[in-house]
């Protein structure tokens, strides 16, 4: 036979690899043919692992999506509940003042009238103190000295007497 010289060593290179295939397979063969099921197993768990993962984070999303979706009414519902205490306490801090100035007015009306009260009797006082005045200066005038003495014997013996 007479062979073309490459494809002589095309030869030679293709039983070289078969011979080096056949120990392969005589060193670790079954280990090899193990390995590649169980690595495909392994790639099979961690494709579902991954699959669950994602199914986990979209539903994880779609519960974000969702709260943000209710974040706008519950922000509705803070707001109302805010303005309504608000008008509460704004109902209240008016009564209140309400009722501090009508107390106010009141202590006024009671002041005005102590005050009043006070001026009336400094002025009966003044007045009495007048007309006593006056009252002395008609009976000195009028009064003579004998009359006086009698006056006066005629009060002691009503003070004594009684």
């Amino acid at each position: 036979m007479n062979f073309h010289p490459d494809l002589k060593n095309q030869i030679w290179r293709v039983i070289n690899f078969v011979i080096f295939l056949a120990v392969i397979y005589y060193a670790g063969g079954k280990k090899l043919f193990t390995f590649f099921p169980g690595r495909s197993k392994e790639i099979e768990s961690e494709l579902n692992d991954l699959a669950a993962r994602r199914e986990n984070a979209e539903q994880k999303l779609a519960d974000v999506e969702k709260s943000i979706a209710n974040l706008e009414e519950e922000r509705a519902k803070l707001i109302e509940q805010a303005k309504a205490q608000g008008e509460a306490l704004k109902s209240e801090i008016i009564a209140k003042a309400e009722t501090a100035a009508e107390l106010i007015k009141q202590q006024a009306r009671v002041s005005a009238e102590q005050e009043a009260k006070l001026a009336l009797e400094e002025i009966k006082a003044e007045l009495a103190e007048q007309v006593t005045e006056a009252a002395e200066a008609m009976i000195r005038k009028k009064l003579k000295a004998e009359d006086h003495k009698a006056l006066i014997n005629d009060s002691l013996t009503r003070v004594v007497l009684n």
